[in-house]
């Protein structure tokens, strides 16, 4: 039955109306849970009831995954969020501000592969033992672990090499 104009809505969802209004799996909502980013309360029946401030913890949450966020960074920056009250608009954007500077990075290094994909996605960025073209020798595993040229590393450049 709808709702009448004059009367709020529940304060508390089921987690399957959660999942379905967040477009999440109901796993992903125990998941997240069990991760500390989302907390409930349980029903005398012993179901989870989350209050209605989930949908925008859940929205944020996804967010973040989809840019490449790390749980733990996305724990530390819910955690900011006042515990006392339903966050205000003000609240995430400040939250959001503070990852202003992540997602440039993470735009820079996608471009950068982009940009680089097409010449030879092996192209030392994995530290191949062999590749011709910017790689040989395993020369890009001096400059440390981890897909170097990708991060911004320079690729080495290649000694002379003497006619065959």
């Amino acid at each position: 039955m709808p709702a009448s104009p004059s009367s709020k809505p529940n304060p508390w969802l089921s987690i399957g109306e959660l999942a379905r209004r967040a477009g999440v799996a109901a796993s992903a909502l125990r998941y997240y849970e069990t991760q500390g980013l989302l907390h409930s309360v349980r029903s005398a029946g012993g179901q989870r009831r989350y209050p209605r401030d989930a949908l925008r913890r859940v929205a944020f949450i996804r967010a973040a995954q989809i840019v490449g966020i790390s749980l733990d960074d996305i724990r530390a920056s819910l955690a900011a969020l006042p515990s006392q009250r339903t966050p205000t608009p003000r609240d995430w954007e400040a939250l959001s501000a503070d990852w202003l500077p992540r997602l440039q990075q993470r735009i820079d290094e996608l471009t950068r592969l982009r940009d680089r994909l097409g010449n030879c996605i092996g192209c030392g960025c994995l530290s191949l033992s062999q590749c011709a073209l910017y790689n040989p020798g395993d020369r890009a595993a001096s400059l440390g672990d981890g897909p170097r040229y990708l991060i911004g590393e320079p690729p080495m450049e290649a000694p002379d090499q003497e006619p065959g």
